[in-house]
C-alpha cells in the first residue's frame, strides 16, 4: 500500500518534480468571456498578453467535486492512500470540496484512508508543503509522517509579493479606482502577504517604487535568516524573469540554502499582473510572533 500525494495547480510545482515524486495535480481553471482554460493547459504568455490586449480580467474556478472524486477514487481503487494538500480554504472552495469528497468516499469504501490538509496559502508556499510530504513518502515514511512533514513546513513558510502595477487589483475589485490612480501617480507599491493564521492575503506595508518594496521584503528575509535560519528561498515572478534572476544572484551571495525561481500562473496571477515579484522562504526554526 502506497501513499499518493495530491495537490492543485496553484502550487506551481514543476512537471519534472511532479513526475519524479509522483504528485497528482488537479487543475483550477480560468474563464474569459469568450474562452476558458484549465490552468495546467493554458500558455502563460498567451494568458497575460490577452489581459493586456483586451483589458478583461478573467475569473477563476475551483475543480468540481467530480474532478476530485475521480482522482481520489482511482487511488483508493488501486489499494493506495491519499494525502491531499490544497490552496487556502479562505481563497478557494477546493479544500472544502475535497473534504466532502473524502467523506463520501470513506462512506462508500470504509477501509479507505484519505487525509486532506488546508495549506492556508498558495503558490510555492503551498508547493513546499506538498514537496515536503512527497519527499517523506519517497524516503519510505508513512502517511502520518508525510502529513506531519507538510504541517511542520507550513509552520515555517513565509510568502510576500509586490505587484508592479495596481491595475489588476483595481480591475479585480481589490482596491478602488481612486486609490489605484493615486497610488499609480505616487508610484506606491503594496507589499502583500498571506497570513498563515487566517489563510487570507492582506497588505503588509507600502513603499515608493518596486525596488524599495522588494528591499523591505529582503530585509525581512534577512531578519528571519538571522533569528530562525533558512532552509530554502523561492522567487516568484510574472513575466519578470530578468528581475527574478537578478534577485536570485544577489541572494546567493549571502545565503547558501537552495534558491530557485518560479512563474506564478493564471489563477493567482490574474489578481496581481505582469511584473509581480514575490519571495517564499522556509525557516529552520518555527518563527515566533
Amino acid at each position: 500500500m502506497a501513499v499518493k500525494i495530491v495537490t492543485d495547480s496553484t502550487a506551481y510545482i514543476s512537471p519534472d518534480q511532479q513526475q519524479e515524486l509522483g504528485i497528482r495535480v488537479i487543475p483550477l481553471s480560468v474563464q474569459f468571456s469568450d474562452e476558458s482554460f484549465l490552468e495546467t493547459e493554458i500558455d502563460y504568455d498567451y494568458f497575460y498578453t490577452k489581459i493586456e490586449r483586451t483589458g478583461e480580467i478573467p475569473t477563476s474556478s475551483q475543480p468540481s467535486a467530480g474532478d476530485i472524486y475521480s482522482v481520489f477514487q482511482a487511488i483508493i481503487a488501486a489499494g493506495d492512500q491519499v494525502l491531499a494538500i490544497f490552496i487556502s480554504s479562505a481563497m478557494s472552495g477546493t479544500y472544502q470540496t475535497a473534504v466532502s469528497v473524502k467523506e463520501q468516499l470513506t462512506a462508500e469504501i470504509p477501509d479507505s484512508r484519505i487525509e486532506v490538509l488546508d495549506s492556508r496559502t498558495n503558490c510555492m508556499a503551498l508547493g513546499v508543503q506538498v514537496l515536503a510530504a512527497a519527499l517523506a513518502i519517497k524516503a519510505g515514511q508513512d502517511l502520518e509522517s508525510a502529513l506531519r512533514a507538510a504541517q511542520e513546513t507550513q509552520a515555517r513558510v513565509q510568502f510576500f509579493f509586490v505587484p508592479e502595477t495596481l491595475e489588476y487589483l483595481k480591475k479585480g475589485g481589490r482596491i478602488g479606482t481612486a486609490s489605484a490612480l493615486l497610488g499609480t501617480l505616487l508610484k506606491i507599491r503594496p507589499i502583500l502577504t498571506v497570513d498563515m493564521q487566517t489563510g487570507m492575503t492582506h497588505l503588509w506595508r507600502k513603499a515608493r517604487g518596486t525596488s524599495a518594496a522588494v528591499e523591505q521584503v529582503v530585509k525581512l528575509l534577512e531578519t528571519d535568516a538571522q533569528r530562525f535560519g533558512l532552509r530554502e528561498i523561492i522567487i516568484h515572478h510574472i513575466n519578470a524573469s530578468q528581475k527574478a534572476e537578478s534577485l536570485k544572484s544577489r541572494l546567493a551571495e549571502y545565503y547558501h540554502c537552495p534558491i530557485s525561481y518560479c512563474t506564478i500562473g493564471p489563477v493567482i496571477g490574474l489578481h496581481t499582473g505582469l511584473g509581480t515579484i514575490g519571495l517564499v522562504w522556509t525557516t529552520e526554526m518555527v518563527p515566533e510572533f
